[in-house]
């Protein structure tokens, strides 16, 4: 089968072709892994180009991102019934006080779309629930977000808290939302601020590579590109 089919109906959001397209290459013996590697990986790639070059839309990315979840709920139990993770492990969540996680739900999806193992909090998480949970799972990656001005300064709880724990050095923690500056950023020393999804799963990606952290993520995308 041609999987650059499969990155097809994930760019154009049908979901109901991404899921009888990846029934079939599982019935025809296709592993798992080539199908998230060779055809939601880039897929999801082209997804976050085009949001980044403002062709696609938050609906756009959603429709998206949905599609790719319907592929992934069939591939998800085969991969780790192999231990076969695509790649590290991410937590993401909005800050203590924020119910507002739309933005954050994205970046999830377009983590998971790009190979990562993506552990979603939701909304309003204390320092020590995301905590918590990055040590529980052996996470690599934190991202967190707020969209209220008031909210905002419990970012910098969230890193300050990951010192007093002596974790810090374990993680990179990431920021985002409307009132998130990239001066902000760096003045909670977060390890990174991008305006939009796209651009941030695509620093995270880039972050873990030169770090030696990934090598999961495929170059051999010319067929789809």
């Amino acid at each position: 089968m041609d999987l650059s089919e499969l990155v097809r109906f994930v760019v154009e959001g049908d979901a109901d072709n991404a899921e009888s397209f990846t029934l079939e290459a599982l019935a025809q013996g296709i592993p798992a892994e080539d199908i998230v590697n060779t055809g939601l990986i880039p897929g999801m790639d082209i997804v976050g180009e085009k949001f980044t070059s403002r062709e696609y839309f938050m609906p756009e990315m959603l429709v998206s991102a949905r599609a790719m979840k319907r592929a992934m709920e069939h591939l998800r139990p085969l991969l780790v019934q192999s231990d076969g993770k695509t790649g590290p492990t991410a937590v993401c969540g909005t800050v203590t006080g924020d119910l507002h996680d739309i933005g954050i739900s994205l970046v999830g999806m377009m983590l998971e779309g790009a190979g990562f193992e993506v552990i979603y909090l939701g909304p309003d998480n204390t320092a020590d629930q995301f905590l918590d949970a990055m040590e529980k799972e052996n996470a690599q990656v934190l991202c967190i977000s707020a969209l209220l001005t008031t909210t905002i300064k419990n970012m910098k709880g969230v890193v300050e808290r990951a010192k007093e724990r002596k974790i810090r050095n374990q993680m990179k923690i990431y920021v985002g939302g409307a009132p998130v500056t990239e001066k902000f950023a760096k003045d909670i020393e977060s390890d990174g601020y991008r305006p939009d999804a796209g651009q941030g799963v695509k620093m995270i990606k880039e972050d873990l590579s030169l770090s030696g952290q990934i090598n999961f993520i495929k170059t051999n995308h010319s067929a789809v590109q």
